[in-house]
C-alpha cells in the first residue's frame, strides 16, 4: 500500500489534492441530497449547496482549477451514459407523447426559439465575447445536452455547463411565480413551461407541483435537448 502511495502521490502532491477533491465532491452531494430531503430549502439542494462549498473550499485552499478538474473530470465524463439514459423515460410515456405529441412539438419549438433568440440578443446588447455568446445558446436545456451541443458549436465547456446551473437555479427561483403570474391552468402548460426554460431543476420543481406536470416537464426537457442537438449544426451560421 505504501509503495501505491509513493507511486501515485510522493512525486506529485497535487494528484493527492485533485483526488481529495473528487472525494470531497461525492461526499458532499449525498450530505446535501440527504438534508434536503429533511429540509426542503432551495439552499440544501445539490445544485445550490454543493457548488458553494465547493468554491469556497477551492478559494480559500487556493487549488487551481486545473488540479480540482484533474479527477472530477470523470464525473462530468459520466454525463455521457446518463444521456442515454433518457431514452427510458421517453420509452415509458410515449403513450402521453402520442396524445399530446402537437402541444409538445409546439413547447419545444418556442421554448429554443425564445432560449436561443433571447440569449443572442442579451449577448448583443451587452457586447459579449464570442465564446460567451455560443455558451449561452444552450443555457436552457440539460447539462449533457448542452455539453454535446459546445462541443460543435466550439463554445467553453466550462462556461457552458456555468450558464446551465444558472439557468436552472433561477427557473427554482422564480418558477413558481411566474406560474402564478400567467393565466396558465393546464397542467401539461404548467410542465412544459418548467421542463423548456430550466431543464432538470425545473422538472423537480414540477414534480413537486404535480405527478403529470412532472412527467410532462420531463419529456419536454428531453425533446428540447435531442432538438437542440440535432440543431446544432445551423447554429454556428447565426450571427455571432
Amino acid at each position: 500500500m505504501s509503495t501505491l502511495y509513493t507511486f501515485l502521490f510522493a512525486d506529485n502532491p497535487s494528484r493527492l489534492i485533485a483526488a481529495g477533491c473528487f472525494v470531497l465532491t461525492v461526499a458532499l452531494y449525498f450530505l446535501s441530497k440527504a438534508l434536503y430531503a429533511r429540509v426542503k430549502t432551495m439552499w440544501f439542494t445539490p445544485l445550490v449547496a454543493v457548488p458553494i462549498v465547493l468554491v469556497t473550499v477551492v478559494w480559500l485552499a487556493h487549488i487551481p482549477y486545473r488540479v480540482y478538474f484533474q479527477d472530477t473530470r470523470w464525473l462530468m465524463w459520466l454525463l455521457g451514459p446518463a444521456t442515454v439514459a433518457f431514452a427510458v423515460p421517453i420509452y415509458e410515456y410515449r403513450e402521453l407523447m402520442k396524445q399530446h405529441w402537437i402541444s409538445l412539438c409546439v413547447g419545444v419549438a418556442v421554448g429554443i426559439v425564445v432560449a436561443v433568440g433571447g440569449s443572442l440578443a442579451l449577448a448583443k446588447l451587452l457586447h459579449l465575447s464570442p465564446d460567451l455568446q455560443r455558451s449561452l445558446m444552450t443555457r436552457s436545456v440539460s447539462t449533457p445536452f448542452a455539453l454535446a451541443v459546445s462541443d460543435r458549436i466550439h463554445a467553453p465547456k466550462d462556461l457552458t455547463a456555468l450558464f446551465v446551473i444558472a439557468t436552472g437555479v433561477c427557473g427554482m427561483l422564480f418558477g413558481e411565480l411566474v406560474l402564478a403570474l400567467l393565466p396558465l391552468r393546464s397542467r401539461l402548460a404548467r410542465g412544459a413551461l418548467l421542463g423548456a426554460s430550466a431543464h432538470g431543476v425545473g422538472t423537480a420543481k414540477a414534480r413537486e407541483l404535480g405527478s403529470e406536470e412532472g412527467v410532462v416537464a420531463s419529456l419536454t426537457m428531453m425533446i428540447a435537448g435531442v432538438a437542440m442537438v440535432l440543431l446544432a449544426p445551423i447554429f454556428p451560421l447565426l450571427p455571432i
